[in-house]
């Protein structure tokens, strides 16, 4: 594939991960303009979050196995044009029902293209400039996630909420045809789908996910919470005993016997499980506590974002030379020392200059992270899975930042509230503490197991020296 080829991959489907990501957050920022216009409960409030949410992370191995079968350029166009669709629906929603439900189908979209994001970008690349590829496909869907409070605060200051729905739509339709005449077609080793894996993998993940969203509003012991869980798990199960089987398995389970597959996926579920959990407290911090405007709270975690933007790069080169894993534990170590110091400082009039340092970690974790993951990722599989490996990672991925959000939610509860600056605090700061312990703890697995990795397919295809070991 000529250069320029490859810079159109990198530029599409980059654009399309942070429309994706950034939706992912942005509508938090817009919650009480929605409140307000429909009169709207807390639950439906929720669930104009959650339903995204659930929608996304149970159907993203369906996204990548549907990219296998019917071909990755094909199915990242449709996955994209059902969430430039939904976003024009959830802009014209009348009532919170139907923002709900255009937001379920959003997520639905956004689950289908995805995966296909990786998938696309690895195959555009060989192997030796791969590495700058994903530091930069990482750096945006990291400034996506560490943006999605300020483009929020900043539309509904300007114009109003419909508008954090139809800002998806213009940037979708010039996508739409550059994808089609920009991207390489493809598909996976398997000609048929898994639909016994489909339907196990799918329905289990749905019960995990719907009992981690719903535990945040009503407990982790309600009913309605463990039933669906135990549901989810034996699904999932289930689904462990039946690909072995499969002709045409959804996840080969053979990925995780390669132990750099397995760590750094353990190592995504810690990192999303913090970062999510503390972002989604931080924000508010800055604005309940802190008496920023939601505008001004997005630009003050710019610092945060443009830390992710100058590291990733870098740790894409240097991860491709040096290997993955010390970029990994850094990665977590960072992030995992930055909830300390926020931890420890964090008060009802914490000034911002204190929190810069622990801002900068934090970004800094996140571009040491991202693009070293999603290149050990690759390279625990042969080109020809990499639609799999990346659905399986995404899906990993999601559930570590909702049950991250699950978590802190609930450890938040149990400590303090939203009745005071000093209550909102009293809660913050143990949440803070667990997700210090979970990333530490992952830091220190991936610094200490050695990995076994196989030489990389990539780098035997294309008849390259193998890479070092992640």
């Amino acid at each position: 594939m000529s250069r320029s080829a490859e810079r159109r991959t990198l530029i599409i489907v980059s654009l399309a991960l942070f429309m994706v990501v950034l939706d992912n957050l942005v509508v938090t920022v817009a919650l009480p303009s929605i409140r307000h216009a429909f009169g709207a409960g807390v639950q439906s409030l929720e669930w104009t979050v959650n339903a995204y949410t659930l929608s996304y992370a149970v159907l993203l191995l369906t996204g990548a196995a549907l990219g296998d079968r019917f071909g990755r350029r094909l199915m990242f166009i449709v996955g994209l044009a059902i969430f430039t669709a939904a976003s024009a629906a959830a802009a014209l929603a009348p009532d919170t029902g139907l923002l709900i439900a255009a937001r379920a189908i959003q997520g639905s979209g956004a689950a289908i293209a995805t995966p296909l994001t990786l998938t696309l970008l690895a195959e555009a690349f060989p192997v030796e400039r791969r590495g700058v590829a994903l530091g930069v496909w990482s750096a945006i869907g990291g400034v996506a996630v560490a943006m999605g409070p300020l483009v929020g605060g900043a539309v509904i200051t300007l114009l109003n909420w419909h508008w954090i729905f139809w800002i998806n739509v213009p940037v979708g339709l010039v996508l739409l045809p550059f994808a089609a005449r920009g991207l390489s077609e493809s598909h996976g080793p398997y000609g048929r789908l898994d639909l016994p894996g489909l339907a196990l993998g799918s329905g289990g993940l749905l019960g995990i996910v719907y009992g981690l969203v719903h535990s945040q509003s009503v407990g982790f012991g309600a009913t309605t919470v463990v039933a669906p869980l135990a549901a989810g798990i034996g699904l999932i199960g289930a689904f462990v005993l039946w690909e072995p089987r499969a002709e045409s398995p959804m996840l080969p389970m053979g990925f995780f016997a390669e132990r750099s597959f397995l760590i750094t996926n353990l190592a995504s579920l810690a990192m999303y499980f913090g970062m999510f959990g503390s972002i989604f407290f931080l924000t508010q911090d800055l604005q309940i506590v802190l008496h920023n405007s939601p505008l001004h709270a997005g630009l003050k975690l710019l610092v945060w974002t443009g830390t992710t933007m100058v590291v990733a790069p870098i740790a894409g080169v240097l991860s491709a030379r040096w290997g993955s894993r010390p970029f990994l534990a850094a990665g977590l170590a960072s992030q995992a020392l930055a909830l300390t110091l926020l931890a420890t400082t964090a008060s009802t009039h914490t000034p911002y200059t204190t929190l810069l340092i622990p801002f900068v970690l934090a970004g800094g974790g996140m571009g040491l992270f991202f693009a070293p993951a999603a290149g050990a990722v690759l390279a625990a599989v042969n080109p020809n899975q990499a639609g799999q490996a990346s659905g399986a990672t995404n899906t990993i991925r999601e559930l570590g930042g909702v049950f991250g959000v699950a978590v802190l939610a609930s450890v938040f509860s149990s400590h303090g509230s939203y009745t005071s600056g000093h209550a909102f605090v009293s809660g913050i700061v143990p949440a803070l503490w667990v997700g210090v312990a979970v990333l530490g703890a992952f830091a220190l697995l991936v610094a200490i197991t050695p990995w076994q990795s196989r030489a990389t397919a990539p780098a035997r295809a294309s008849g390259s020296e193998t890479q070092p070991r992640p």
